[in-house]
């Protein structure tokens, strides 16, 4: 039987605190310090909700056709985690469960950045012409890279 979901995830190791990186993660105002998608489009039309930092906040865009549009809702936030429900409407729909975890060791902290999928027919027809791992986890190489700049600053 096949896999009904696709998991992309890297890490990085941080020399900072971990709750020193959670309100990066956790605040979605902060996402512009790190994300892998700043820049795509200068115009990007952005709309936040809820208390920053808080579960239920939001973040929506609508962007070119590079930066696409959706929208993401802090589900989760601990210590050490953030959850993330993340819902692409464009240029293709989709949905995805974003985690990130924390393990904190000697005043290091390695992040842990997980996107798990639904395997529905579109994407897996995707899959076939691309390789998604590649490209989404080059995606959080360059995120996870932003975040620990900006972390350790």
């Amino acid at each position: 039987m096949a896999d009904k979901t696709s998991t992309i995830q890297r890490s990085i190791v941080i020399a900072a605190p971990a709750d020193s990186i959670t309100p990066y993660l956790a605040n979605l105002h902060r996402w512009v310090d790190w994300s892998p998608w700043e820049g795509q489009d200068p115009q990007l039309q952005r709309t936040y909700g809820g208390e920053p930092g808080s579960v239920g906040s939001t973040y929506a865009w609508k962007g070119n056709r590079k930066a696409g549009a959706g929208d993401m809702t802090v589900t989760r936030i601990a210590p050490t985690e953030v959850d993330i429900d993340l819902r692409f409407t464009a240029p293709f729909r989709s949905t995805s469960a974003c985690g990130f975890r924390l393990t904190e060791e000697k005043g290091r902290t390695r992040v842990l950045w997980t996107m798990t999928s639904p395997r529905n027919l579109a994407s897996r027809v995707m899959g076939v012409f691309i390789d998604m791992d590649k490209l989404i986890g080059g995606d959080f190489e360059k995120g996870l890279a932003k975040l620990q700049a900006a972390a350790e600053r």
